[in-house]
């Protein structure tokens, strides 16, 4: 994967102004700076309103920035005319949530269209409808109509469309959020085909904590318009900094208890009741059998989970801790040395969780 950046925000601004009346102005993307690299996926995520969809239609334009840049493919965006703008996004193929595909034409006719557009002949269109329609599985299906077709089928059709004039950049707006859970993980892996096989730069827009962990190389976290937090998937998901991060990731994953689940848990575990991260390495895991074994403290996992990120290991088990305080201190001051544990206390003597969602770091090297 190249590091140049296919796509770069340099403090880049969108205003959508109010009427001075009734609705007041909306910063929808406050001075964002982020790169997108070539060649790989990267995903933009937060809350409903957080900015993630204007944020990419900025990268082709489809809403002009107020202040600042934005590069694509070493053009900047904002200083572009619309004659220069329609090649540049010849190269940028865009599927959305609700598919957008003309009813009135067949399958084939809806991946022909840009084609028609960009001025191909009718022999290199035909050629090219069949080759893309044969990598997304619906070869079958070309004389078929728009409402013939199942939700997966349809975006399916949508993405062959995007693809069809070779574009460097592929823009995915929630594109799976009509779908169901079966449904969209072919459509993830058929994305992750595009990026794999095809080299192309995939940005992900999504609410959807599941399509980050699976699909994304990078991803950004937006709320209110910023970026609060972007990185590589694993780093950002598996150790969030920010409090919009850490509900996005505890909604997700639900491997901690929640609330209203660490009271039940307390009711039947009057023991020092702690959550163990798991990462990666497998360190976390490994210390935990061993300080088990070393420290005179009896552990039984109450509650847990673990997952994929990026397909690595991550998740966190909580655990009921029985033994003399003394003990119990040592154990938990052992294990933080090398993962996180967070404390949840007892029955008799709970600890509030910052986050709202279960407990509060003791320590330790996330």
């Amino acid at each position: 994967m190249s590091t140049a950046p296919i796509v770069s925000f340099r403090d880049t601004v969108k205003v959508f102004p109010g009427d001075g009346r009734r609705t007041a102005e909306v910063r929808a993307v406050d001075g964002v700076t982020l790169d997108v690299h070539a060649g790989e996926v990267f995903g933009v995520i937060g809350w409903s309103g957080a900015g993630k969809s204007t944020l990419v239609r900025l990268v082709n334009a489809l809403e002009p920035a107020t202040s600042g840049q934005v590069v694509v493919d070493g053009q900047d965006v904002t200083t572009l005319g619309e004659a220069q703008l329609r090649r540049l996004r010849a190269g940028i193929g865009m599927i959305f949530q609700q598919f957008n595909l003309l009813s009135s034409r067949t399958v084939a006719g809806n991946v022909a269209y840009p084609l028609a557009v960009a001025g191909w002949p009718r022999a290199e269109r035909r050629a090219r409808v069949a080759e893309l329609l044969d990598f997304v599985g619906l070869a079958d299906k070309a004389r078929q109509y728009p409402a013939q077709l199942s939700g997966g089928q349809k975006q399916r059709v949508g993405i062959a469309r995007a693809l069809a004039t070779n574009p460097r950049l592929l823009l995915a707006d929630e594109a799976t959020s009509a779908l169901d859970a079966e449904t969209t993980q072919g459509v993830l892996d058929l994305l992750r085909r595009v990026n794999r096989e095809l080299g192309i730069t995939v940005v992900v827009i999504t609410h959807e904590m599941d399509v980050v962990k699976y699909l994304c190389d990078r991803v950004a976290v937006m709320a209110d318009g910023k970026v609060v937090e972007h990185g590589d998937v694993y780093d950002v998901l598996a150790r969030p900094e920010h409090p919009v991060t850490r509900r996005l990731v505890g909604t997700a994953l639900r491997d901690r208890p929640s609330p209203a689940a660490l009271e039940r848990l307390r009711r039947r575990h009057p023991g020092r009741i702690v959550t163990v991260a798991v990462r990666e390495d497998g360190t976390s895991s490994h210390d935990l059998t061993r300080a088990l074994r070393e420290h005179p403290v009896d552990g039984t996992i109450v509650y847990g989970g673990i997952t994929e990120i990026a397909e690595r290991p991550y998740g966190s088990l909580t655990l009921e801790l029985d033994g003399e305080p003394a003990h119990v201190e040592a154990f938990l001051a052992d294990l933080a040395r090398s993962t996180t544990v967070l404390d949840l206390g007892t029955a008799a003597d709970p600890l509030a969780d910052p986050d709202a969602v279960g407990p509060r770091a003791t320590g330790g090297a996330a």
